[in-house]
């Protein structure tokens, strides 16, 4: 996968669960994640694959300069007496006189030299090993597996990672669009109303006064609007790249801004939910965790059992000497078995052993803080409940006095001093309601995260 790349000018409609499944799918911190679980699953054919048979070939030339030789000399009965050669081994060793006085003697003779190899020569071994037991090898395939789970596990977190920021982000654009409207319309309202002012004003029926502090109002609305824009425009740079999207490409949210009765039911409804700590992710990992250091502790102990490996062995000379003993074909068993290590082995079994207590040590620990965390997050979704509730009255409240305030200005029965500080109350208010909005979403998303209710979207 990799950068999408939307093409035309048309933007394209986004809802939060397309959101999600593109993230899902082009999201980098995902795609390495799915890498690692690729890598986790070479792994285990990698160590499954050194108990299999494995064949060997293994190609050498070799050049003599000088080849030895060996020879057998002999003996032989001569009338000649030939000097004793002391290097080359020949000449007369003994001697016998006949009864008429003739000497016969007996010569030592050198024989047929015999090579005992070739100048040149190219050999050829093949070689087929098997394993036949070894400890740590049968504690490498458990510890493949596990080390496989372990990597679905992160790839599991990190898709719930980039589902709850992409969750956010989704919510905060939502509410900066929404905020937008809602100042768009009061800006068109504040710059009708100063337009009938500016005219009244002109006939003398207001101070210029009146005038000076709509115009005041409409450019602090407009402020808040282009920061309000400038905010709007990060969000959805954030979003693209959050879902692999090209930083280019138009888009725009297709789901309206969850608010009112609906917010509340799926809170309601969330603080509800039983919390099983079997199914957080974090839980998952830190059990893995402590299966890795178990099986550490048995790789450990493993070194004092012995390895036992079979093999066949064939070697082809392509130009045998005259005299070869060496045989071409062996078949035999190799055997390493560990008897003495001045106490290696037995402080590396100790080492793990503190590791595994270690790691049931934290299991707990991290147990206790996940459920402390549960509790948490469900009075905090609580709280931000109430709160918002509280800020969904205030804003209704807070327009209702601002349209009366406007209303009562047009007739001049209220000061422009009442619209300002009525206005100013209504914008802190209507701030304020969004930011609840997004505190409580926010709230939701730490919720679900823990107790991994978005699953569905990770699958």
């Amino acid at each position: 996968m990799g950068t999408i790349l939307v093409q035309g000018q048309e933007p394209l409609k986004l809802s939060l669960k397309d959101a999600l499944k593109m993230a899902l799918q082009n999201n980098t911190n995902i795609m390495n994640s799915d890498l690692d679980l690729k890598i986790a699953q070479k792994k285990i054919w990698e160590i499954t694959a050194t108990g299999l048979p494995h064949i060997d070939a293994k190609g050498a030339y070799q050049h003599i300069f000088k080849v030895p030789t060996l020879s057998f000399g002999g003996t032989e009965l001569s009338k000649d007496n030939v000097p004793f050669d002391q290097s080359a081994g020949t000449g007369t060793v003994s001697s016998y006189t006949l009864n008429d006085g003739e000497t016969i003697y007996m010569n030592m003779t050198k024989g047929t030299e015999i090579p005992l190899g070739v100048s040149n020569n190219t050999n050829f071994d093949f070689t087929a090993s098997q394993l036949i037991f070894s400890g740590s090898y049968l504690v490498g395939l458990q510890a493949s597996k596990v080390y496989f789970g372990l990597s679905k596990q992160n790839a599991e977190k990190a898709k719930l990672d980039v589902t709850e920021i992409v969750i956010d982000t989704y919510n905060m654009i939502q509410l900066a669009e929404e905020s937008r409207k809602i100042l768009t319309l009061n800006l068109e309202n504040i710059n009708k109303t100063m337009y009938e002012v500016s005219e009244m004003n002109k006939q003398g029926f207001v101070e210029k006064t009146d005038v000076d502090q709509l115009e005041l109002t409409a450019n602090t609305i407009k402020n808040t609007l282009n920061q309000i824009d400038s905010n709007l425009d990060m969000g959805y740079r954030l979003l693209k790249i959050q879902i692999g999207m090209d930083e280019t490409a138009k888009v725009e949210l297709s789901d309206p801004l969850e608010t009112g009765e609906s917010l509340t039911t799926t809170s309601l409804k969330l603080i509800s939910e039983p919390f099983s700590i079997e199914n957080n992710v974090d839980y998952q990992l830190i059990q893995t965790s402590e299966k890795v250091a178990q099986l550490e502790l048995k790789l450990a102990k493993s070194g004092y059992l012995p390895i036992i490996a079979g093999f066949y062995n064939h070697t082809e000379k392509i130009n045998p000497p005259a005299f070869d003993f060496a045989p071409r074909d062996l078949v035999g068993i190799n055997l390493t078995l560990p008897i003495f290590s001045s106490g290696e082995r037995m402080a590396g079994v100790s080492q793990k052993r503190f590791s595994l207590e270690k790691a049931q040590n934290t299991r707990k620990f991290v147990s206790d803080n996940i459920l402390m965390e549960a509790s948490q997050y469900q009075n905090d979704v609580k709280l931000k409940l109430e709160k918002y509730q509280n800020q969904k009255r205030s804003k209704e409240l807070s327009d209702v006095i601002y349209q009366r305030t406007l209303e009562k200005y047009k007739q001049g029965m209220s000061s422009s001093l009442d619209l300002m500080t009525i206005q100013n109350q209504y914008l802190s208010n209507l701030t304020n309601y969004y930011q609840s909005i997004f505190d409580l979403q926010s709230s939701k998303s730490k919720l679900e995260k823990l107790y991994n209710i978005n699953q569905e979207f990770t699958k």
